[in-house]
């Protein structure tokens, strides 16, 4: 190979990037300290509230101390208790998780996310299962830890390791900061306790709602395809798979949603649970507003359509829309197309014939991101709702779980009866760093590298050493761009101890994946767990996967998926064989609550919890106002009238809505407020968990930034006399005294809706 040779300008990029290099590490030593000293972490117990209440609302929150649920008694169901609380954090000063783009960082919100708990426990009370949708990327080793502790301190071994699943909706837009293995804390831009905190008190608290909420009711499960919203992502990848089995099925993504529909012995309806194999990635990278795409405004459309007359947010039904198989599901359907020329960029390799894959972008049906959002996320509601009016097939029998923690970096898997292979440590490849369709990187590397690159390697080698010759054999065909599982400083880059667990319901197995599985990996694995079950006398199991579960690990493609090394297989941290050893392991658990020997198995090795992670780099600076002016103040006014469809827009002299987080004082950053003559008062009508608002943080210099306010009027309004109002806290920093966080509020002038 001729030797390369680099020019000026790459030379000075060379030596910049060594010196930016040295600077950061330098930087992150110096903030290697607990992230309390550097953020509020108390733990305040009104984090995580339960709704989104306004300042003004007189409707009572549900109870935040659980009594002891209801006495059991012998009937033909289960108890069923929902609940779900706000796990929104921060919403500005601070990364969004899931693109790991540099630079997209919260900027405010356009809706709250929510974590949605559903407790289902036999009628005599003797087993139970907790199952949590959280509108989140992902779930944390290091937050379902902190979650099982609390609950473990609460009450006891009610709620334990096996019998609580936590799964991500994994929208892209939520916020990061919530990890300990260093890869995702350098994605992340440092560990955000505020955040953290945060999260863990908002799904603990959707679980104490639960569990105060338990009645006797009844489950219905039923099945049904949701059409014209996905395409695979990764084709080529998915072509790799043998023909045989590729005929056994008429799509190339699962377009199939299971759902369960929860009612009390009355018929009035709970909750509901439904898994769909979906990214939520219709908001693509250039966003920055927190929300929860997709999936998320399904769950808003039932939960809107079923609590009538309440605030998002609000209301006692709950609807949870969890992932499933999406590893290489996109609903951003029109398909990848070159930005520049707007010929299509479906190959192998995603990448144009002008501008390489950096043009190369997939995009949804809508007018803008906001639109595909609601157009995608609307045509999974309606396919629930149909599903939901439906559902007669009970589902009855005994609440079952098996939970085991395993180190897989050395699972030992028997492909036949003489031949077995092993999994590796962890790796990311090239193909990593291409990202995706939905989200690409900027980086000249295209999906489908097979070689590595001696610049981008001897610029690893330099600042974090070779990988050895075990990892690069043990990974093939993927080169190694990040040999993660030889990395431990400040902490290992990748987890090794990763959770399986499955938990039934009657005949329904609920497997917590802690991953993405690609479309054929998720119908291999329900198949090989199916008959697992079968072959020891549970027969007709339904296997439904839940991913993003307990613990995050990227990616798991088939075999021969991973041979052709494009994104999804690159992120396939274990080697070629993960998922072999995923079914492998899932198979032993299913055989164990099959032959009721869950007792006998091994709990595994328990996952550490770090205590000291790097903090975020951004500094809590106290929040300033121009000169003559006030917090809240209104700098640009609404306009005296407006028609239904316009746009109202209030800029107000603002503070870091990250601050807000740690106060709940407010719990909305804004209101829309409509004045009625009957009550002579204002009705809030809307607040920031609403679709039809948006609030937008413009960080200035020095702690000065303005807060803009939007209302998209909906063709329903009524004509009438309107306000919009801003809730925000300021931090205040005075001379050796500690911070303090101030809340304050802004009002515009009042508006009129006219009708057209």
């Amino acid at each position: 190979m001729a030797k390369r040779t680099f020019s000026t300008l790459e030379a000075f990029l060379i030596f910049l990037l060594v010196m930016m290099t040295a600077i950061t590490v330098a930087l992150l030593t110096l903030l290697f300290v607990t992230s309390g000293t550097i953020e509020n972490n108390k733990d305040s117990g009104n984090h995580g509230s339960s709704t989104t209440l306004s300042p003004t609302t007189t409707q009572t929150s549900p109870i935040t101390q659980a009594p002891d649920p209801p006495p059991f008694q012998n009937f033909s169901g289960y108890y069923i208790g929902v609940g779900r609380a706000d796990c929104t954090g921060q919403v500005s000063d601070i990364n969004l998780m899931g693109y790991g783009k540099r630079g997209q960082n919260a900027r405010g919100l356009l809706t709250r996310l929510y974590s949605r708990a559903f407790i289902l426990v036999e009628p005599d009370g003797s087993n139970r299962m907790a199952f949590v949708s959280v509108e989140l990327g992902m779930i944390s080793q290091r937050l379902r830890l902190e979650v099982l502790k609390r609950l473990q301190s609460k009450y006891g071994s009610l709620y334990r390791r096996d019998n609580v699943i936590l799964s991500g909706t994994h929208t892209h837009s939520g916020p990061a900061g919530f990890f300990q293995y260093t890869i995702y804390v350098l994605a992340s831009e440092g560990f955000s306790n505020r955040t953290f905190q945060y999260l863990v008190s908002g799904i603990v608290k959707s679980i104490e709602i639960a569990h105060t909420n338990l009645k006797p009711g009844k489950i219905f499960v039923n099945k049904g395809n949701v059409a014209n919203v996905q395409i695979n992502r990764s084709p080529s990848s998915y072509l790799q798979n043998p023909p045989s089995e590729r005929a056994r099925y008429s799509s190339n993504t699962d377009k199939e949603m299971l759902l369960l529909k929860m009612v009390d012995l009355n018929g009035e309806d709970l909750g509901l649970i439904s898994w769909f194999a979906i990214h939520p990635v219709s908001m693509n990278n250039s966003n920055h507003l927190v929300n929860s795409d997709n999936m998320g405004y399904a769950a808003y459309l039932f939960e809107q359509e079923k609590n009538r007359g309440y605030l998002p947010g609000q209301g006692p039904f709950v609807a949870g829309f969890a992932s499933s198989n999406l590893g290489d599901v996109s609903p951003n359907i029109l398909g990848p197309h070159c930005a520049n020329t707007g010929e299509s960029c479906d190959n192998e390799k995603s990448t144009c014939p002008v501008g390489g894959p950096s043009m190369c972008m997939a995009s949804g049906p809508g007018q803008d991101i906001f639109d595909s959002t609601q157009i995608i996320g609307r045509m999974i509601y309606q396919t629930a709702k149909e599903l939901h009016d439906s559902a007669s097939q009970e589902v009855t029998g005994p609440v079952l779980a098996a939970h085991q923690w395993v180190n897989m970096t050395d699972v030992s898997v028997m492909l036949n009866d003489t031949y077995a292979v092993k999994t590796c440590k962890p790796a990311l490849g090239y193909s990593f760093a291409a990202g995706t369709i939905d989200g690409v990187s900027g980086l000249n590397i295209t999906q489908g590298t097979t070689e590595g690159d001696p610049f981008w390697d001897t610029i690893r080698d330099q600042l974090l050493g070779k990988p050895s010759g075990e990892i690069i054999e043990c990974h093939k065909p993927k080169p190694i761009l990040l040999h993660t599982g030889e990395l431990t400083k400040p902490h290992p880059w990748h987890p090794d101890i990763v959770d399986v667990q499955i938990v039934t319901l009657g005949s329904l197995a609920i497997a917590a994946i802690p991953g993405e599985f690609t479309t054929m990996s998720g119908r291999r694995f329900r198949e090989a767990v199916k008959k697992e079950f079968e072959s020891y006398g549970m027969k007709d199991m339904t296997v439904v996967i839940s991913g993003l579960c307990n613990v995050y690990t990227h990616y798991i493609t088939t075999y021969e998926e991973y041979q052709a090394q494009r994104y999804e297989a690159a992120s396939t941290i274990y080697g070629p064989h993960t998922l072999s050893a995923y079914i492998q392991l899932f198979r032993d658990l299913a055989k164990a609550i099959a032959t009721d020997t869950v007792a006998n198995m091994s709990s595994g090795p328990e996952p550490p919890f770090f205590n000291n992670l790097i903090a975020t780099l951004i500094p809590n600076i106290p929040d300033r106002t121009p000169i003559g002016r006030h917090f809240g103040d209104v700098l640009q006014p609404a306009k005296p009238e407006y028609r239904v469809g316009e746009v109202v827009e209030v800029t107000f002299v603002g503070a870091n809505p990250k601050n807000s987080a740690e106060n709940q004082t407010h719990q909305t950053f804004l209101t829309v407020e409509k004045y009625e003559d009957s009550i002579g008062d204002w009705q809030i009508l809307y607040n920031d968990a609403s679709w039809e608002t948006r609030f937008y943080w413009h960080k200035g210099t020095l702690g000065l930034s303005n807060a803009t306010i939007e209302w998209y009027i909906p063709d329903t309004a009524q004509p009438g006399i309107y306000r919009i109002r801003y809730f925000g806290h300021n931090r205040k920093q005075e001379l050796l005294k500690p911070a303090v966080i101030l809340a304050f509020e802004g009002i515009s002038s009042p508006f009129e809706v006219v009708t057209t």
